[in-house]
């Protein structure tokens, strides 16, 4: 869906699929050299095909999100061409990962969990419930970075100004003293408020969309089948230290 509200044609929707995982791959902190330089390689190609896209919309705007960046103004002065890539590329690995990975892991919880996916199906105003629930229980994101701006105290542990932390959003989003038997799925939870976005000034950009995506999957497929369980192959999950998602994952429905 990202791509198609950058503008992308259909016909290159499936390299561009590539370069995404690609992309996304550059979060993670062992990657072996190979790997860094396909990150490199689709990172050039990527920047390449928006240039391209860019220079077009300036000449023939369209309904579509490249035209709008193209036409942006930062203090009265229009994006450079560079600095719209940036927020493209942005958008793209933001749009299409965390989404993807909110939806494999969102319905093998549910899967896991029978009683829950019975009572959205019985109940399916809770839709928007589940996917912030689905976020909190097996959140796409586990790990990210911030720079202290500041001096603080962390769990007894001082922390020095301009010091890089590491956030484990998974753990907290299971922390006992923020939710109730956090080890639970319960979409009719009333103690919401997952990070699994971020929050404040680096709140992820791509949430709304992540968040829209993921409630229409769950609409969708479980008004359209009855019954959905596991294949006969185990679900096979990416090696990942920071994105959790699915690399296999076998349902069968009816």
């Amino acid at each position: 869906m990202i791509a198609r509200m950058i503008g992308v044609p259909e016909q290159d929707l499936e390299r561009f699929k590539v370069w995404s995982d690609h992309l996304a791959r550059a979060l993670e902190p062992l990657l072996t050299p190979k790997e860094v330089e396909l990150v490199h390689q689709s990172d050039q190609q990527l920047a390449e095909y928006f240039r391209a896209i860019i220079e077009q919309r300036r000449r023939e705007p369209r309904d579509d999100l490249v035209s709008r960046l193209a036409e942006a103004e930062d203090e009265g002065e229009k994006l450079t061409p560079d600095e719209t890539i940036v927020m493209l590329r942005l958008l793209l690995t933001a749009g299409n990962e965390t989404t993807t990975n909110l939806i494999g892991n969102g319905f093998r919880a549910l899967l896991r969990h029978p009683d829950q996916s019975t009572l959205l199906r019985e109940r399916p105003e809770l839709a928007a419930a589940a996917v912030e629930e689905l976020l909190r229980y097996d959140s796409p994101v586990q790990l990210d970075m911030r720079i202290t701006t500041r001096d603080l105290e962390i769990g007894n542990v001082a922390v020095q100004s301009g010091t890089l932390v590491t956030l484990a959003i998974g753990s907290a989003n299971h922390d006992p003293e923020r939710f109730q038997r956090p080890d639970e799925l319960d979409i009719t939870r009333s103690d919401q408020g997952n990070i699994s976005f971020g929050r404040g000034i680096h709140h992820c950009l791509g949430a709304p969309l992540a968040r829209l995506e993921g409630r229409v999957a769950l609409e969708v497929l479980l008004e359209r089948f009855d019954r959905i369980g596991f294949g006969p192959r185990a679900p096979r999950y990416r090696p990942s230290v920071v994105l959790r998602g699915l690399e296999r994952f076998d349902v069968l429905v009816a």
